[in-house]
């Protein structure tokens, strides 16, 4: 794959789990990336990992759901380097319960965090994007988004609206050399996942050809080739990270 040396990138919620593996993947290719989290500690973290091992990254405090403080985020990264090449839509929720029960805090939490963040960066980043006429945007949706799942209504709504998203975004701007695809991860290993009871763990397992779990740099590195100039001819594209669980 090519060198990613001096692009710039920005991954949302990267401070942890597949976010954290993406900015890990990318900068060891030479991105420079800004990591806009809430959880600023987090990002703070790994932006300092990625320091030390020679890197450029920055953690950015920011509400990725707030529309002025994206803003605000993507003005500063502009400040800074003067482009912006790539765009992870990473950040997400969960806040599982079974539809009866679920709250309109809990649908409304997940998809301003999951889905409206993602539409907010997407759109504050296509206009300089167009300008330079070269940009990767990629959402990381879910299997769940494609085949629905039990007790997580709210989290299978807002992965299934980044398809959306994607397909959409994909058409507006691929004449200006913008490709915007989506990764949907299936079970990875994961602090969301790391706890869950055994047989849970299991029944995932039985349904998944690969027999085991995926790791966040299985889904890094397919978004690492999503980012490249080898994925050109590639938008509106949805590619399954999961072992074979929807063939």
């Amino acid at each position: 794959m090519e060198d990613l040396k001096e692009k710039v990138a920005i991954v949302t919620g990267g401070g942890k789990g597949i976010g954290k593996a993406i900015v890990q993947e990318l900068a060891f290719r030479g991105c420079r990336i800004a990591i806009p989290d809430i959880d600023i500690e987090s990002a703070e973290s790994v932006a300092g990992e990625i320091e030390q091992s020679g890197g450029e990254a920055e953690a950015l405090k920011t509400d990725v759901s707030n529309s002025t403080e994206v803003e605000e985020m993507i003005g500063k990264v502009i400040e800074k380097y003067g482009r912006i090449d790539i765009l992870v839509n990473n950040a997400g929720i969960t806040r599982d319960n079974l539809l009866m029960r679920m709250s309109e805090e809990e649908w409304d939490i997940v998809l301003k965090i999951n889905l409206k963040s993602a539409f907010l960066c997407t759109k504050h980043v296509i206009r300089p994007m167009m300008k330079q006429r070269s940009g990767k945007i990629v959402n990381i949706s879910s299997v769940v988004g494609v085949m629905g799942n039990a007790g997580q209504v709210n989290y299978a709504s807002s992965k299934a609206g980044l398809i959306g998203l994607t397909k959409s975004a994909a058409k507006e701007v691929a004449s200006r050399n913008v490709q915007v695809n989506a990764v949907a991860p299936g079970y990875i290993e994961t602090e969301m996942t790391v706890n869950l009871p055994e047989e849970i763990k299991a029944g995932y397992l039985i349904n998944i050809p690969s027999k085991r779990p995926g790791s966040p740099e299985d889904v890094a590195r397919v978004v690492s080739f999503l980012v490249s100039s080898d994925s050109d001819y590639v938008t509106g594209q949805v590619i399954h990270v999961d072992g074979g669980l929807l063939m």
